[in-house]
C-alpha cells in the first residue's frame, strides 16, 4: 500500500505529460485520490502499521495525519473536476497544473510517512518547489510576487531546519543516524547544548512552512493567489506536515528532559501567531488573504496545545482535523465566490445569499464551524486548551487565548456577514448570472460533506477514529 500510494503518482504524471487531454488529466487527479484515500484507509485501520519503500512507515503518530491528508485531498480533487472544466487556459498548461497538484499531494505524504528526519527535510522542499507552479498558476503579477516571497521564505526555513539537522548530528555524538526511532532511543545521552540550538533552528525551519509567525510572511501572498483548490491543500494539508515534523523533533527533547524550554518557545511562538491574526484581521481587503490569517491563529493554536501537554496532546489532533475540514470547505467556497463576483476584494462582494444560495450557506456555515461554534469539533478542542491552561493554573495565559481567539472571531465574522447578508448591487447581477453557469455539484458537495462531518465529529467520533486519534496522542 505504502508503495502504490508513492509511486503511483509518478506514473499517473507522465501519463499526464504525454496525454494532454483536459478530461484524463481530471480522470488522473481523482484517482489518485481515490486511490490515496483507499490506500490510507487500509494502512490506518488494518490490523498491522507495515512499511513499504526504505525510510516510509505508517505507525501510531503519523496515522491521523495521514488520513487528513486523504480526505482533503479527495474533497479538493472533486472540486477540481468543475474548476479545471471552466478554466480559460490551454490544455498543456492544465496538464502541468495537474502534475504539479499531485507530485504536490505526493512529496506531503512521503513527509508524513518519513521514518528519518533528513528525507523528511528533503520531501518538505520538494512540496515548496512543486507547489510554487501552482501558486503561479495563474500568471498575474500579484502571483508571480507570490511564488517568489514563497520561494524564497520558505527556502531560508528549509535552510535553518537543515543547520538545526547538522546540530542535531553534533549533539548525537556518535549516533550517526537520523532514523527517528534512532534518534528516540538514544536522545537521553544527547549533547543538550546542542540540542536546544537545533530546536530553535528547526523551529523556525520547519515553521516556516507550518505557518508559524515570526515566519508567516509568505503564507497571506501564497494562500490569496492560489487557486481555490491548491489554496486548500496549502492550508489544510501542507501545514499539518510540518507540524507533524516538529511533533517528531519535540518529542526527542522530551525524552532528552528538556521539556521545559522546548514548551517555552512552543507557546512564544503560538501566542505570537495569534497576536499577528488578531491584528492583521481588522486590515483585510482580500477575503483569501483573510482565511490565510485565520490559519496562521489555528497553527498558533496547535503550537499552544503541543506546549501544554496532558489533555491538550488530544485536543491538538481534534484541533489539527477539524481545522482541516473546516478551513479546507472555506477555501472552496471561496473559489465559489471568486467565479461569481470575479474579485477576492471584500467591498466588492455583497449579497453572497442571493446571489448563490447553497454557495452562501457554505460560507456562513463554515465560519461557524472554523470560530468552534457548538457543536464543530474545533468548539471540543479549544474547550479541551481553556480546560488545560485552568487545571495547569495559567490564568494570565487563559485569559490572553481567550481575548485573542474572540478579537479575530469578530473580525472574521464582520466580514461574512457583510459578504453574505449585504444587498446585491445591480451592475453585478447580470455577471454573477453568467457566472453561475460556471459552478457543478463538483464545486458544492465537498464542502457539505466535510461539514456534516465536522459537526457530526463535535457530537460523535466513531471508536475506530477516535482511538487512533488516542493512539497519536499519546505519542506525542
Amino acid at each position: 500500500m505504502i508503495n502504490m500510494i508513492l509511486l503511483f503518482p509518478l506514473a499517473a504524471c507522465i501519463l499526464v505529460l504525454l496525454i494532454r487531454n483536459r478530461f484524463f488529466n481530471i480522470w488522473m487527479v481523482n484517482l489518485y485520490a481515490l486511490v490515496h484515500i483507499a490506500a490510507s484507509c487500509l494502512l490506518v485501520f488494518g490490523n498491522e502499521k507495515t512499511a513499504g519503500l526504505p525510510y516510509f512507515a505508517v505507525d501510531n503518530t503519523n496515522g491521523i495525519f495521514l488520513i487528513v491528508l486523504s480526505v482533503v485531498y479527495l474533497a479538493a480533487a472533486i472540486y477540481n473536476t468543475g474548476f479545471v472544466k471552466t478554466l480559460a487556459a490551454p490544455d498543456r498548461r492544465i496538464s502541468h497544473y495537474s502534475c504539479m497538484m499531485m507530485v504536490f499531494v505526493l512529496a506531503m505524504t512521503g513527509t508524513i510517512l518519513s521514518t528519518d528526519l533528513g528525507v523528511s527535510w528533503v520531501l518538505m522542499e520538494a512540496a515548496t518547489l512543486s507547489s510554487a507552479y501552482l501558486i503561479y498558476f495563474y500568471k498575474t503579477r500579484h502571483s508571480i510576487e507570490a511564488a517568489w516571497k514563497y520561494v524564497f521564505i520558505c527556502s531560508i526555513g528549509i535552510a535553518m531546519a537543515f543547520v538545526g539537522i547538522i546540530l542535531l548530528n553534533i549533539s548525537s555524538g556518535d549516533v550517526n543516524s537520523l532514523n527517528f526511532a534512532k534518534l528516540y532511543e538514544t536522545a537521553a545521552g544527547f549533547d543538550v547544548k546542542f540540542l536546544k540550538l537545533a530546536f530553535i533552528f528547526m523551529l523556525f525551519g520547519f515553521g516556516a512552512k507550518m505557518g508559524l509567525a515570526p515566519v508567516h510572511f509568505w503564507l497571506p501572498d501564497a494562500h490569496s493567489e492560489s487557486p481555490s483548490p491548491v489554496s486548500a491543500l496549502l492550508s489544510a494539508a501542507m501545514l499539518n506536515s510540518a507540524f507533524l515534523v516538529i511533533v517528531r523533533v519535540f518529542k526527542i527533547l522530551e525524552i532528552a528532559d528538556c521539556t521545559t524550554y522546548a514548551r517555552m518557545i512552543l507557546m512564544l511562538m503560538g501566542f505570537l501567531s495569534l497576536f499577528v491574526a488578531a491584528v492583521f484581521i481588522f486590515h483585510i481587503k482580500n477575503y483569501k488573504r483573510m482565511l490565510a490569517y485565520s490559519s496562521i491563529e489555528n497553527m498558533g493554536i496547535l503550537a499552544i496545545g503541543l506546549a501544554l501537554g496532558g489533555a491538550a496532546y488530544y485536543a491538538v489532533i481534534l484541533h489539527l482535523i477539524g481545522h482541516s475540514l473546516a478551513k479546507t470547505s472555506m477555501f472552496l467556497t471561496s473559489g465559489n465566490i471568486y467565479s461569481l463576483f470575479d474579485s477576492k476584494r471584500v467591498k466588492s462582494v455583497s449579497g453572497l445569499l442571493c446571489a448563490d444560495g447553497k454557495s452562501g450557506w457554505l460560507w456562513i456555515v463554515s465560519f461557524l464551524a472554523i470560530c468552534a461554534f457548538p457543536t464543530s469539533l474545533l468548539f471540543i478542542s479549544e474547550f479541551l486548551i481553556i480546560k488545560t491552561m485552568l487545571a495547569d493554573k495559567h490564568y494570565v495565559l487563559c485569559v490572553v487565548f481567550v481575548l485573542l481567539l474572540t478579537i479575530i472571531l469578530y473580525g472574521l465574522g464582520r466580514v461574512v456577514i457583510k459578504m453574505a447578508f449585504g444587498e446585491l448591487s445591480e451592475d453585478k447581477a447580470s455577471v454573477i448570472e453568467t457566472n453561475k453557469t460556471k459552478l457543478s455539484i463538483c464545486m458544492w458537495l465537498p464542502q457539505f460533506v466535510l461539514l456534516v462531518m465536522l459537526f457530526v465529529f463535535g457530537v460523535y467520533i466513531p471508536d475506530c477514529i477516535n482511538e487512533i486519534i488516542k493512539m497519536a496522542a499519546g505519542t506525542f
